[in-house]
């Protein structure tokens, strides 16, 4: 437990470790619910995407939202299919879309029963002999997240899209400066990532899309 708690500790300084300068401005729904209407064909109408390789940001989390469209925006983190929908949008503007997505209730997901087992120990367990922390310690039991602190809800995410996740945040452990790597000094989902086999990616991505 205290090697969970001291995790969630470290990731919570690492959500924010580039912008902790930069006090999140208060977001206005309906401004950016107005934003939001060139988002709409990879992320859906209402914030739920239709394509398994995108995520849905309905009720992801308003800080999680803003410190990635930031990132993504100051090329912090890289994102192909995001090349150029944030690049001249100021924090104000950002920070109301995160609002407004943060506003809209997620759709639940179907876990594959082959695998919800093993996604399960890894998610609610970990994998202690090769020091992964289980996914609880941040991201809560039935997977609402931790806004305050910045851990995305990840209950009913699109498995395809955790699973591609997982595996960036994996090669930015191996090859520092590419991939993923928006976990800050700590590393905490790279070194959590990096523990896992495919097999255990696969599983837990798929044990998450079934929490409601």
């Amino acid at each position: 437990m205290k090697k969970l708690l001291l995790a969630c500790g470290l990731a919570a300084s690492a959500v924010q470790y580039a912008y902790a300068a930069n006090t999140m401005p208060e977001g206005d729904v309906a401004s950016g619910e107005a934003q939001a209407a060139v988002c709409a064909a990879c992320h859906g109408q209402d914030g739920n995407s239709m394509v398994p390789s995108f995520p849905k940001l309905a009720g992801l989390g308003e800080r999680y939202l803003y410190e990635q469209m930031v990132a993504i925006r100051d090329g912090v983190r890289v994102v192909a299919q995001m090349a150029g929908q944030v690049d001249n949008k100021s924090d104000q503007e950002l920070a109301d879309l995160a609002a407004y997505y943060d506003s809209l209730s997620r759709s639940g997901g179907q876990a594959d029963p082959d695998l919800v087992d093993l996604g399960e120990k890894v998610y609610r367990a970990g994998v202690a002999e090769r020091n992964v922390a289980a996914c609880t310690a941040c991201h809560g039991p039935h997977g609402q997240g931790n806004d305050p602190a910045g851990f995305p809800g990840l209950a009913g995410q699109h498995a395809e899209y955790i699973e591609s996740q997982l595996k960036a945040y994996q090669t930015g452990y191996e090859r520092p400066g590419e991939g993923r790597y928006t976990d800050g000094e700590s590393k905490v989902m790279r070194s959590n990532a990096f523990g896992l086999s495919d097999l255990e990616i696969k599983a837990v991505a798929s044990y998450i899309e079934g929490l409601q």
